[in-house]
């Protein structure tokens, strides 16, 4: 993990594009989690559904082998915890991405897509916003 930073309500961590950064996050969350008394369970989602965003960023959003800097950051708001993830890889709007077809059968179904299902299952809220020539998601959960 190149950098992290707490203050009162808010994370912010800045990790290379390598997959070897994610348990870093993961601690990182369960920290701030504890910290401001977010459950196991919305822990839980929320550490799951950012190893599932990031895995993809570091694995698809860029070419080449360059190290590029993605930040995620969380805030604890009343009754919810926000999570973003900025990356400067090609612009991927993953809400574009039409959910599964979870009744059709296996051998017919593409390769992929489950992982962006269960984002936006664990999460109450998903966005997507290109800005500045960065992909901007943001993962809200209720913590009521």
């Amino acid at each position: 993990m190149k950098g992290a930073a707490a203050v009162g309500n808010e994370l912010s961590l800045t990790i290379a594009n390598r997959l070897e950064q994610l348990e870093g996050v993961a601690a990182q969350i369960d920290a701030f989690c504890a910290v401001h008394r977010i459950s196991s369970d919305i822990a839980y989602a929320l550490n799951l559904a950012l190893d599932e965003v990031l895995t993809n960023v570091i694995s698809y959003a860029y070419a080449g082998s360059a190290e590029h800097e993605i930040e995620v950051r969380l805030r604890r708001r009343p009754g919810l915890v926000v999570a973003e993830v900025e990356d400067d890889g090609r612009a991927f709007n993953p809400l574009d991405v039409p959910p599964p077809d979870l009744d059709a059968p296996i051998e017919d179904r593409p390769i992929g897509g489950l992982g962006l299902h269960i984002v936006r299952a664990m999460m109450d809220r998903v966005e997507y916003r290109r800005q500045a020539g960065h992909n901007v998601l943001t993962l809200t959960k209720q913590t009521v």
